[in-house]
């Protein structure tokens, strides 16, 4: 079943206007990049913190650490959310290129930074241009792409990120000292000032803003009654996969470690490497499932499979056995499927006028719950008797993301049906 068209009008007018192959590299870029900056605090954070001698008590040093870390994701947050809103008003490619600059001048700003307070600023400016980069990025491609293929192309995208991660430890090989690894922010400055010459502005957005221009009322907003439901329905979906998937991929080396006696680095290290390769081919194949099976299909098998695997995984495993690997592979292979579907599924289900800004929503509004739901995994292991069942209860979100799915079958805004 084919993934619902915009418009076939107007989308034939963008594919003939817009280069397609630059703009996928300055969309995988940008992303990749994200994800290395995302990552490049945390393991470059021991030698940060002792270089700039925050404090002498073990404690201090761990709060200040945690401020780092966490002002970051909000920032993410707030920037998903906000660059939506900017990429309404502006445009896509104006929003794009300058989400990826902001995150890759304070990435470097980060390196030049004398004092943790200075570090902590750049941080969450850091995060918030990364947050706008992996909204407007979709957004972009969702209004461009051509229908037959852009489920697979906005797939692979989805694995960028991860790939940044990689990236980043990559980094801290090569590049011992901090300041120095922070000037890879240099090379996302260059990919946006290259793509000011090499990708063009959404047609559909353009013709948006021209029909805007000549009404007597251009305002469409964000929360009104023909595009509440489909937020709502977006964010809960996004949301939960989100909140489940940090939740199992926090304490996953935790949950390993307490179903062996011994100190386990190797049991540790396999797992979270098949939850990395499952998740990246997971991504890698998600257009391919969605244009297989279509939207809703997919994302009730990724939904299921991950309830399932949660079930096998926390359930059936009181000790440690090779078929532990196998139900993390594929756990990790559904949780990359969804990403990939959920980058296409989000910005289709709104209009042209709110489409940056409310998939920036859906995608972030749940991520100011993640640092909670993960933090709660860790209190509620004592009160449920162990990590297994406190993980399994967490993974119960992943039966709220199903239902949704099932139940809410037909939402059409701006015109469009995704039922299928």
């Amino acid at each position: 079943m084919k993934i619902p068209a915009i418009n076939a009008t107007e989308e034939t007018a963008t594919v003939k206007s817009v280069s397609l192959a630059p703009l996928f590299i300055i969309c995988f870029l940008g992303t990749a990049f994200g994800g290395a900056i995302s990552t490049l605090m945390s393991v470059y954070l021991p030698v940060v913190v002792k270089d700039l001698q925050v404090a002498n008590n073990p404690a201090d040093l761990d709060a200040i650490s945690g401020y780092i870390n966490s002002l970051f994701i909000f920032g993410w947050a707030i920037g998903g959310f906000s660059w939506g809103l900017i990429s309404d008003k502006i445009g896509r490619k104006a929003a794009l290129l300058l989400a990826i600059g902001t995150y890759g001048v304070f990435t470097v700003l980060t390196g030049l930074m004398p004092n943790w307070i200075g570090i902590i600023v750049c941080r969450f400016m850091s995060g918030f241009g990364v947050g706008g980069v992996l909204a407007v990025s979709v957004v972009l491609l969702t209004e461009v792409w051509p229908e037959r293929t852009r489920a697979v192309f906005i797939g692979i995208i989805s694995i960028a990120f991860p790939v940044g991660i990689f990236s980043a430890g990559l980094i801290n090989f090569f590049v011992s000292s901090w300041q120095q690894g922070f000037f890879i922010g240099i090379i996302p400055v260059i990919v946006a000032i290259a793509g000011i010459w090499t990708i063009k502005e959404s047609e559909m957005w353009l013709t948006l803003r021209s029909e805007q221009a000549g009404a007597l009322k251009p305002s469409y907003p964000l929360f009104s009654g023909s595009n509440l439901k489909p937020l709502i329905t977006g964010s809960i979906i996004f949301g939960t996969m989100l909140i489940g998937m940090w939740a199992l991929f926090s304490w996953m080396p935790t949950w390993i470690q307490s179903l062996i006696a011994v100190d386990a680095p190797k049991e540790r290290g396999l797992s979270m490497m098949f939850l990395g390769m499952g998740g990246l081919t997971g991504g890698f194949l998600s257009g391919w499932l969605v244009n297989f099976i279509g939207l809703r299909k997919s994302l009730m098998a990724s939904f299921a499979v991950c309830a399932l695997m949660s079930f096998l995984l926390f359930k059936t495993n009181s000790h440690f056995s090779a078929i532990i690997y196998a139900e993390i592979a594929v756990l990790a292979l559904f949780f990359g499927v969804s990403q990939g579907v959920l980058s296409v599924y989000i910005p289709l289900l709104f209009p042209t006028s709110v489409r940056a800004s409310a998939t920036g929503f859906c995608f972030n509004i749940g991520r100011l719950f993640t640092a909670a739901a993960v933090l709660f995994v860790g209190v509620l292991v004592n009160v449920f008797g162990g990590y297994s069942n406190s993980l399994f209860i967490f993974s119960l979100v992943f039966i709220l993301g199903l239902a949704v799915v099932i139940f809410i079958k037909n939402i059409q805004p701006g015109g469009q049906s995704l039922s299928n």
